[in-house]
């Protein structure tokens, strides 16, 4: 099947299920007051499907709200591993099309500094220090980042099942003493919904190269949760429900 173009979603037409996801993405955003007027926010572009539609839903919802906010993509495009520059132009149209400045950053991701050791901890620690580094530079307090709901059930289930911690990835989450904060709005997002939109329209969706991609944890326990909702449609929202997750903004107003 012939995929759509995703410039007619940015022309204004949006079937009824690409809205649901939009308005879902703003319902994070709003149940942890991630983004207010004016802000600068810094979107964490893998060229995956997730950071593709995170950046397509905040573009669309600037022309919808009364506020205002400003958007930037960072991609680290990965030394080892380079995107095809056919991509990395389809990349640069696409966010041009969703008036969102994008840069590309080309990085190791095997640093000597890893002494010849790499796993996932350390690739998603050097990502972040980029990430960091260059909010820092630009004066920007947040990032966003493309986790999903799926996303955080796997986290809670890889913490509570191999750490012996009942601890979830944080919707909002505030680094070096509120100078820096990433933010999820896609937290209460089902990864079905992206996953949908990808195969519906044109996103030039990468498929980046990671060595394990499809053996580390959190692949394996996808086809558990998939299990689960076979038991009980609503097992990622009960899981979701039985979390006490933090808020910063919420409370750092409280202490005004």
């Amino acid at each position: 099947m012939e995929k759509l173009s995703y410039k007619k979603l940015i022309e204004g037409e949006i079937p009824p299920w690409v809205r649901r996801f939009i308005k879902q993405t703003g319902k994070g955003i709003n149940d942890f007051k991630m983004i207010e007027e004016s802000d600068q926010i810094l979107i964490s572009a893998s060229g995956g499907k997730d950071s593709l539609a995170l950046s397509l839903a905040l573009s669309l919802r600037r022309k919808w709200l009364p506020i205002n906010y400003k958007l930037k993509a960072v991609m680290i495009n990965w030394n080892e591993h380079p995107v095809e520059e056919r991509m990395l132009d389809k990349l640069k149209e696409y966010y041009s099309d969703l008036d969102i400045d994008f840069t590309v950053f080309n990085e190791m991701q095997f640093p000597s500094s890893f002494k010849g050791e790499f796993n996932c901890y350390l690739c998603a620690r050097n990502r972040r220090r980029i990430l960091f580094s260059y909010a820092d530079r630009m004066g920007i307090k947040k990032i966003a980042m493309g986790h999903h709901l799926d996303d955080l059930v796997e986290t809670v289930l890889m913490n509570l099942c191999f750490r012996a911690n009942f601890a979830p990835m944080q919707a909002v989450q505030e680094f070096f003493d509120g100078k820096l904060y990433v933010i999820r709005p896609m937290i209460q997002v089902h990864e079905s919904a992206i996953r949908r939109l990808a195969e519906c329209y044109d996103l030039p969706v990468v498929k980046p190269v990671c060595p394990y991609d499809q053996s580390n944890v959190r692949a394996r326990l996808k086809p558990i949760v998939s299990s689960l909702s076979h038991l009980d449609k609503l097992t990622r929202e009960h899981i979701y429900s039985s979390l006490e997750l933090e808020n910063p903004f919420k409370e750092s107003k409280k202490d005004q």
